[in-house]
């Protein structure tokens, strides 16, 4: 298949177009971005091509003879150069379906998130403002993904934790009772890319969560564990989570922005299990994140050692 992919660029991106490359597929990924194009540009069977996402005329020219179209692109906080949650969850989705329709592109894939549509976040409002939109395209066969916060290599959960976990012996945490159900990124790739030329997927959206739920406190003292540091994690009730949430806001990067806290008061998790569709048994934390979180740690102790001089 020819697909064209929008938010490729990123990390989820990167598991799904190895997934995508292996089973023989031509993927052109958009992006206006410089960061990260080499990278891109040197995968087999990838091309990036520099193009205005946000234009619908630029992407239907780019849609033009595609077989499918994935729709990924998403942010956790609002930041500037314009990048709204409205902007990019909502009228690119908007954009997306006007540019495969001028197209006659058919088939798209939508990476939305678990919970989108419920709660008080702009971040999951905005998500199901997309899916209404999506639902809505009944003359396009589209599939939908909702993903739990998905982890694994370079991911931005448990490498950030595991950072702030080696600088800091006390840990002050918010929302420590916030469940989440901590998914694969390998897994979720898996099951977009078997969709593909399934008819029996279109039209359907699907949980995608992993095999244990958590709390986010128990997650952060797992990390701890793993990488072998001895912490005091320190949950904060409620009033003093937000006060946390509201000074972080304002701190640059947001570590933990007002519209995170908002998103954390909706348990990020589904007793549903869509991966048995696919014949996937999707992996658990264990399996996974300690290769990368404490190969990160011997890759820094070998570099040490290398720079120490010679006797």
């Amino acid at each position: 298949m020819r697909i064209v992919l929008i938010g490729a660029s990123g990390f989820l991106g990167g598991h799904l177009l190895r997934a995508l490359t292996a089973d023989r597929h031509q993927c052109f990924v958009l992006s206006r971005a410089a960061v990260r194009r080499a990278c891109i540009a040197l995968s087999p069977g990838v091309k990036l091509v520099q193009a205005d996402v946000h234009d619908p005329q630029v992407l239907a020219e780019q849609f033009a003879g595609a077989d499918a179209v994935i729709s990924m692109a998403g942010i956790l906080n609002e930041g500037g150069g314009g990048n709204t949650f409205q902007r990019v969850h909502v009228q690119l989705v908007e954009a997306i379906v006007e540019a495969c329709r001028k197209a006659g592109v058919t088939r798209l894939l939508h990476v939305s998130a678990l919970n989108a549509g419920q709660g008080r976040s702009r971040y999951l409002q905005s998500k199901g403002e997309a899916e209404a939109l999506l639902r809505a395209a009944d003359d396009l066969n589209i599939s939908i993904f909702q993903p739990s916060v998905i982890f694994g290599r370079c991911d931005a959960f448990f490498n950030k934790f595991a950072e702030m976990l080696r600088l800091a012996p006390v840990l002050p945490l918010a929302c420590p009772k916030s469940q989440l159900q901590p998914v694969y990124a390998g897994d979720v790739a898996a099951v977009m890319t078997a969709s593909l030329d399934d008819p029996m997927t279109w039209g359907k959206t699907y949980q995608l969560a992993g095999p244990k739920r958590y709390t986010l406190k128990e997650l952060v003292q797992w990390t701890a564990k793993t990488i072998g540091k001895r912490r005091l994690v320190i949950g904060l009730p409620g009033p003093l989570s937000a006060a946390m949430a509201m000074v972080m806001n304002l701190v640059p990067g947001k570590p933990l922005s007002w519209d995170n806290y908002k998103s954390l008061q909706t348990d990020n998790v589904s007793d549903r299990n869509d991966f048995a569709y696919f014949h996937i048994d999707p992996r658990s934390i264990d399996l996974v994140v300690p290769d990368y979180l404490t190969g990160s740690i011997r890759q820094r102790r070998l570099q040490s050692l290398r720079r120490q001089p010679r006797r």
